[in-house]
């Protein structure tokens, strides 16, 4: 790779960043809402290193002319090779910049929660409050599981919960996982918050739903042998959230 190619690709690798972060929504596919400033940045940075280095290079085309004259002669006898320019696997650098630019990889969705166990969660303080009154109630995944797992007292039996997530298929017919990913940095430490829906049919993998349903019964509530799951009064599809990697309460 000749050094002029270097601006170029730092410029394309800037662009991507900035297209993804700055211009859309795109980087919330692979991290936190908290790091889109980072990679903001980052964009800026690259930018202006291939701009810098662009010019620093048209500068120095017409100082090198000899140094390259004396270089052209030393391999010509034999005495060395030239290492002036960039290794060719710098190449590579040029593939997830293009992909971002043109093809950006979709989020995590059924594929990887159907490969992972669910997230074990674990309730910051087991003397759990009262319930609100409301009907059916919103509820996250998250606080679903420890309702079920861990509150003594019971609350959710019999009531109507309302919760939002995508659908991954379940390996025994009849039901499938009601999901949520939650991501502490990017998608690398990705990890899946699952509920168990019972329903007369099984929605499309990755089809974005709220369920309305009752705790389906098993075990006893309150403790580890509560399965987390719900029997599905009505299945309504949403649109998709922008940003999907969080544990939220049901779209409005």
């Amino acid at each position: 790779m000749k050094r002029s190619l270097q601006a170029v690709l730092l410029v394309l690798s800037g662009v991507a960043l900035l297209r993804i972060s700055l211009f859309s929504d795109v980087c919330l596919r692979y991290v936190k809402e908290g790091m889109r400033p980072l990679l903001i940045a980052s964009g800026v940075v690259l930018l202006l290193l291939g701009a810098a280095s662009a010019v620093l290079d048209r500068r120095g085309r017409g100082r090198e002319e000899p140094a390259e004259h004396h270089d052209q002669a030393r391999q010509e006898e034999g005495h060395g090779h030239d290492h002036s320019g960039v290794p060719r696997v710098a190449w590579l650098l040029l593939l997830p910049a293009l992909s971002l630019l043109f093809y950006a990889p979709p989020a995590l969705g059924a594929y990887t929660a159907s490969r992972q166990p669910p997230k074990a969660v674990v309730a910051q303080d087991d003397d759990f409050g009262p319930l609100p009154r409301t009907s059916p109630l919103p509820m996250t995944l998250s606080h679903f599981t420890e309702r079920v797992r861990q509150d003594r007292r019971q609350a959710i039996r019999g009531r109507d919960i309302e919760m939002t997530g995508f659908v991954t298929p379940a390996p025994a017919g009849g039901s499938w996982d009601l999901t949520r990913i939650i991501i502490n940095c990017c998608a690398a430490d990705a990890q899946s918050v699952k509920v168990r829906i019972y329903s007369g049919q099984v929605p499309p993998a990755d089809t974005w739903v709220t369920v309305t349903g009752n705790w389906h019964p098993g075990g006893r509530l309150g403790t580890g042998s509560a399965p987390v799951a719900l029997d599905a009064h009505t299945v309504k599809k949403v649109a998709k959230p922008v940003n999907a990697y969080s544990d939220a309460l049901p779209l409005p």
